[in-house]
């Protein structure tokens, strides 16, 4: 188990590796494994991948974010042309239906609600939006709703990851409450990881996925 120095260290010198992060703008403390992110940022874009990238170090079992955002001179935008350029970002990503999700902006934060069938889309609108400059942060109220719930949305999830071939299936368990689906078990990578979550989100009827998957260490696998 690493220290909280160590953790430290590691968070710190990911956000040094990240190109699109400036480092020298943000302190770290770690107190119990828990990551405090601190200090002013330029973007929200900078502020998310600033969160995500402590959250990528091993060790790390949560991260607190005391960012603030604050817009130079040429990133600044009104309310209103944060706006339009958000329905724009939406209405040009074809992973979001088109006229399904509204935008809300106050003082350069975005608030998106509607309605969508699929977990994936609302993760794609929100994408859309965090990089527009002049946007101060990013709340993703939009509900999903399926269509149809399928009876056999396990068996359509497994048979999407055995289509996988890096993906250990027999390793993973798939649990099904409702609309809500539960991934467990080793992976060998973060690629698999992304990939089986991947699966299950895009699943028709799924609209959260809980992921209690773990990285398990190529010696651990066995034969």
């Amino acid at each position: 188990m690493k220290s909280d120095r160590q953790l430290r260290q590691d968070v710190m010198d990911e956000l040094e590796w990240d190109p699109s992060i400036n480092d020298t703008e943000i302190g770290v403390e770690v107190k119990d494994g828990v990551v405090t992110l601190g200090g002013h940022l330029g973007s929200y874009a900078e502020k998310y991948a600033a969160e995500h990238a402590a959250l990528r170090v091993a060790g790390v079992k949560g991260v607190a974010v005391e960012l603030d955002v604050r817009l130079s001179g040429t990133s600044e935008r009104t309310d209103a042309e944060i706006v339009c350029a958000s329905e724009f970002a939406l209405e040009w990503n074809v992973l979001v239906p088109p006229g399904r999700v509204h935008v809300m902006v106050e003082d350069g934060w975005v608030t998106l609600s509607g309605e969508l069938e699929r977990d994936y889309q609302r993760v794609a609108a929100g994408k859309a939006i965090r990089n527009l400059m002049g946007v101060t942060g990013v709340s993703n109220q939009i509900t999903v709703k399926p269509a149809v719930l399928p009876s056999d949305v396990k068996v359509k999830i497994e048979a999407a990851l055995q289509r996988r071939a890096h993906i250990e299936t027999q390793r993973l368990t798939v649990v099904v409450n409702g609309d809500q689906v539960t991934l467990a078990g080793p992976v060998r990578s973060w690629s698999e990881r992304y990939a089986a979550l991947q699966a299950a989100a895009a699943a028709s009827g799924v609209t959260r996925v809980i992921d209690k998957m773990v990285i398990a260490e190529v010696g651990a696998w066995g034969g």
